[in-house]
């Protein structure tokens, strides 16, 4: 049974009443709707990829090591019998367990260029997430902060990169006008080949390197499995301050497993070690984005063919990502830590450099880690995308 939202109704201020619908997805044809809706919302828009249904129809499963430790609802925004917009609301226990905050999630936003829709779905996540004594609701999370996060609110000209979401200019405003504020900005930084660090940090590290205080590998893929869990126990460590962190779960690093091993080159992760101990470690990714823009979210039956031909032997893709970098707790705010950061981008970029690859994105970065964005800043990486979280009380 659907749910007629009318202003009266709603936790979220009103400022007219609507003839929206909103209600949970019910059925195979319905899921379908929430995983087409964007299709109509972009479709004028250049900048936007469509991602993949058959990797959407994964994220969404609740059979994705995710809901161990979390629940949810995906609801769908009605009129006329049209489908306008989209949102979950999910409550992750992790996050509970660890914060003990009464904060509920949003996510996969997505409508139409009216504020009653933002209204009505926000008020329809707001309503399930108190019902169960949530107090909180922040977002977007699609599903988690180890998913995709943040609405895109500064860089709407440029397609955005693999597991990074994309969004109109109206988004922002409609939530904020829903009575959402501010909670956190991420950062995507921009890289373009020929960046490098400072030469004095350059040198550094080189005197470092000479001495055998600091040594640089790639992946040892014969050790697979062993070398993500040590990747994820240093990223853990690095980010175990964070605003927001979740460590990731033993089924999830699996899951992760499964996808990089596909993904992901031995050069294309590397490890910085500090006399002998490893401290410090990235992760990069290509931008499969750039490779499925002409599929309108199709792989099948034919376009994965595409898809494996121009991932392994067209040379492409020539932009990637770097979704994971980090550097132990006490290496952190310190000359040493600065060079184990930097040792570790610039092995990456010199392996990818030599291929002739054309920039990449290195996101997402907190604002507020001013540490790491100045590292980062020092290479001559430029902000050019800023993601926001939102949040309001619901009590």
């Amino acid at each position: 049974m659907g749910t007629r939202l009318m202003a009266q109704d709603m936790p979220l201020t009103s400022t007219r009443h609507s003839d929206i619908v909103v209600r949970p997805v019910a059925g195979r044809r319905e899921l379908n709707a929430f995983i087409r809706l964007p299709k109509a919302i972009y479709a004028d828009d250049p900048a936007w990829i469509a991602p993949l249904e058959l990797d959407m129809r994964m994220r969404l499963s609740k059979k994705q090591p995710y809901f161990r430790h979390a629940e949810g609802e995906m609801f769908i925004a009605w009129r006329g019998g049209e489908p306008v917009g989209r949102i979950t609301a999910q409550i992750d226990r992790l996050h509970l367990q660890r914060y003990d905050d009464a904060t509920g999630f949003f996510g996969f936003l997505e409508a139409r260029d009216d504020p009653a829709i933002f209204r009505a779905l926000l008020g329809a996540a707001a309503e399930w997430l108190r019902a169960r004594g949530q107090r909180r609701m922040r977002g977007p999370f699609s599903w988690s902060i180890n998913q995709e996060s943040g609405l895109l609110v500064k860089g709407f000209d440029t397609p955005p990169a693999v597991m990074m979401g994309h969004a109109r200019p109206w988004h922002g405003p409609h939530v904020e006008a829903a009575g959402l504020k501010k909670a956190m900005d991420l950062i995507a930084y921009d890289f373009h080949p020929g960046m490098r660090p400072p030469e004095k940090m350059r040198a550094f590290i080189r005197r470092l390197k000479d001495k055998g205080e600091l040594t640089v590998r790639p992946l040892n893929r014969k050790r697979f499995n062993d070398e993500l869990n040590l990747i994820m126990d240093i990223f853990n460590d690095a980010w175990a301050d964070n605003w927001g962190f979740i460590p990731f779960t033993e089924a999830e690093i699996r899951q992760m497993a499964q996808e990089l091993r596909l993904l992901v080159e031995d050069h294309d992760v590397a490890i910085a070690e500090w006399k002998g101990e490893p401290a410090a470690m990235t992760v990069v990714m290509p931008d499969i984005n750039r490779l499925i823009a002409d599929f309108h979210g199709r792989l099948l039956p034919f376009n994965w063919l595409k898809f494996i031909w121009r991932l392994k032997f067209s040379g492409a893709p020539k932009r990637w990502r770097m979704p994971l970098m980090g550097v132990r707790k006490r290496f952190q705010n310190s000359l040493t830590g600065a060079a184990l950061a930097l040792a570790v981008i610039e092995e990456v970029n010199e392996h990818h450099h030599a291929k002739g690859f054309a920039g990449a994105e290195l996101s997402w970065i907190l604002e507020t880690n001013t540490g790491v964005r100045k590292i980062i800043e020092s290479i001559g990486a430029i902000p050019y995308k800023t993601y926001r979280i939102y949040e309001t009380d619901i009590a």
